[in-house]
């Protein structure tokens, strides 16, 4: 619901010293002081009253001040009955300067009663507070009717007008907070997805490196359990060394692609082809970057895919097709079929839904499944 205007205080941003420049604020404290100057000087240059009637006047333009400190500060917070309280004290400091013959004091203290009520006030309550005390001005002021009325209209413009300007700076400081908020939050949220592709990277290196040693490690296990000869065991535990091998060189990897440093795709796909037998690489459209996200996609897919076909297609020839379109990248894994290894259903690592997954993160997509002659895995990446 909105809030009706008449009862709308100005906001602490409008009412509060944020958001003024430096010139500015120093021209304000120039006309403060200024004014109280010459409070000062009409209250101490009046002949009609000796030295304790001076000092008396004097002693009234300093109350006037704390009032108007205060007036400023109950404002600030939004309290209405104190802020017309202090209003009202105010305006009896200048009918009892008025009353005491110093009309010059009175007239500057209705004065500016008249334009901080317009400009700090709710305007319910501040048009009346303000008609009050430029009334008070109108009834003694010495100048000519039209003076006066043009004075009168000419403050309670000014009032309105600062108001005007305070509300704009409120909300423009409103805003810059809301920015600077919206960046904090960008800010975090940018570093919780790093985060998480980070530890994603970490995950797919041990998952896919892990996953290939335990394929040769639990064959090894069994072949020592079946009693089989020396030579088949060494074959699993070498193989098992070299998957920790590649494993490291998989991390290093990784952490080059974190700090931005990849390989170009297709010399990683033919680097990954030369460590499985019978695999071939085909790269098809016009070759260009990938995001760092999309690149890590293609390799994580094509280790993982080369790694089920080690597990569950052993000897099996491998078609692997990279291909550049004008909106995607497409890789293509494709088996001829082959003998399962010892250990077809170990081995829980990536799997295809972890290769879906992150498919999907970055609005991709990934379809696996046999064909006429082995299995294919097609990944889809938006570039």
């Amino acid at each position: 619901m909105t809030e009706n205007a008449w009862t709308r205080w100005p906001s602490r941003e409008a009412l509060g010293p944020m958001g003024i420049s430096r010139p500015r604020r120093l021209l304000a404290w120039t006309v403060r002081l200024l004014v109280l100057s010459m409070l000062l000087w009409a209250a101490f240059s009046q002949r009609h009253v000796g030295p304790w009637g001076a000092l008396a006047a004097g002693a009234g333009v300093a109350l006037a001040a704390l009032v108007s400190w205060a007036f400023f500060r109950m404002t600030y917070e939004h309290r209405l009955v104190p802020s017309l309280a202090l209003m009202g004290v105010l305006l009896g400091i200048a009918a009892t300067a008025e009353a005491t013959g110093f009309r010059g004091p009175a007239l500057v203290i209705w004065c500016g009663c008249g334009v901080s009520a317009l400009e700090r006030l709710p305007l319910g309550v501040g048009v009346p507070a303000a008609s009050a005390a430029l009334a008070s001005y109108s009834a003694f002021t010495d100048d000519a009717w039209l003076t006066t009325a043009a004075t009168v209209a000419g403050l309670a413009l000014a009032g309105y007008v600062l108001r005007l300007d305070a509300e704009a700076r409120g909300n423009a400081q409103r805003l810059l907070a809301q920015e600077r908020a919206a960046r904090a939050a960008e800010a975090e949220s940018a570093a919780l997805a790093e985060r998480a592709r980070i530890a994603r990277e970490i995950h797919d290196v041990l998952a896919h490196s892990l996953s290939a040693q335990l394929v040769h490690l639990e064959a090894a296990r069994l072949l020592i359990q079946n009693g089989a000869d020396r030579e088949r065991i060494l074959e699993r535990v070498v193989a098992a060394r070299g998957m920790a091998r590649d494993g490291l060189a998989e991390t290093r990897q990784a952490l080059s692609a974190l700090r931005g440093e990849l390989t170009p795709l297709e010399d990683f796909l033919t680097e990954l082809a030369r460590t499985a037998d019978g695999t071939e690489v085909t790269v098809t459209g016009e070759r260009r970057p990938l995001p760092a996200e999309a690149s890590q996609a293609v390799r994580r897919v094509a280790q993982e895919a080369l790694t089920n076909v080690r597990k569950h297609a052993h000897g099996a020839r491998v078609d692997v097709r990279l291909d550049y379109s004008e909106h995607e990248v497409t890789l293509n894994v494709r088996d001829s079929g082959g003998r399962p290894s010892e250990l077809d259903g170990s081995g829980g690592g990536y799997g295809l839904l972890g290769m879906r997954e992150r498919a999907e993160l970055l609005g991709g997509s990934l379809d696996a499944g046999p064909d006429e002659e082995g299995f294919v895995v097609t990944l889809k990446v938006p570039v």
